[in-house]
């Protein structure tokens, strides 16, 4: 598994008239089907009485083969869902979902007219597409004593860590989640600051 890859900074729309249909592709960070949910309400609330909403998705890294999904929304089956997940995944871009808005104009496509409509404006919008380096990070448990607190996290600061809890109790838990590179080097950083007391545990 990559340890990092490219996910959607922002959000892109591109606009094409073909034959006289109006076809409106929105691009957008989706860590889930929940996520792409959301966006389709917002965007049938922006653009009502189109005749298609199709979507596509792939929630997870650019090789999942898992949290994904598509849908024609009542185009012919195969002509606009999954040539819009086909165009999404030869992205190499992660969490990323499409919803093509469809207004018909009066003249039909034909399917391969559909499946070359449905992913044009996906195609032109991915070379624009402003996009960030997404971290793999894996989650970690470190236990520590109430003055050793201060240097340690300014330890884990300088290791791209996120820090997701921490209980207070007759000593500090900190959960965290840290990029896969580091894992080492943060132990032996660890026991070096703490004269071999100190240790993450990672989740296997």
């Amino acid at each position: 598994m990559s340890e990092s890859y490219l996910i959607p900074a922002a959000d892109l729309l591109i606009e094409e008239e073909i034959k006289h249909s109006r076809f409106i592709s929105f691009l957008f960070h989706c860590q889930s089907l929940e996520d792409l949910k959301c966006v389709l309400t917002n965007l049938k609330v922006e653009y009502p009485g189109a005749n298609h909403y199709c979507y596509a998705f792939v929630a997870g890294a650019p090789s999942d083969s898992i949290n994904i999904g598509s849908s024609d929304d009542g185009e012919p089956s195969g002509s606009a869902g999954r040539p819009m997940l086909a165009a999404l995944q030869g992205a190499n871009i992660g969490e990323l979902g499409a919803i093509v808005i469809r207004y018909f104009g009066g003249t039909k496509l034909g399917v391969g007219g559909l499946v070359r409509a449905y992913s044009s404006g996906i195609k032109q919008a991915i070379p624009q597409l402003e996009t960030q380096l997404k971290q793999i990070r894996y989650p970690a448990t470190l236990v520590c004593d109430y003055h050793q607190l201060k240097d340690v996290e300014h330890l884990l600061a300088q290791f791209d860590v996120l820090i997701e809890d921490k209980q207070f109790s007759d000593n500090v838990v900190i959960q965290f989640a840290i990029p896969k590179a580091f894992k080492a080097q943060l132990n032996i950083d660890l026991a070096t600051m703490s004269k071999g007391q100190l240790k993450a545990i990672y989740a296997e």
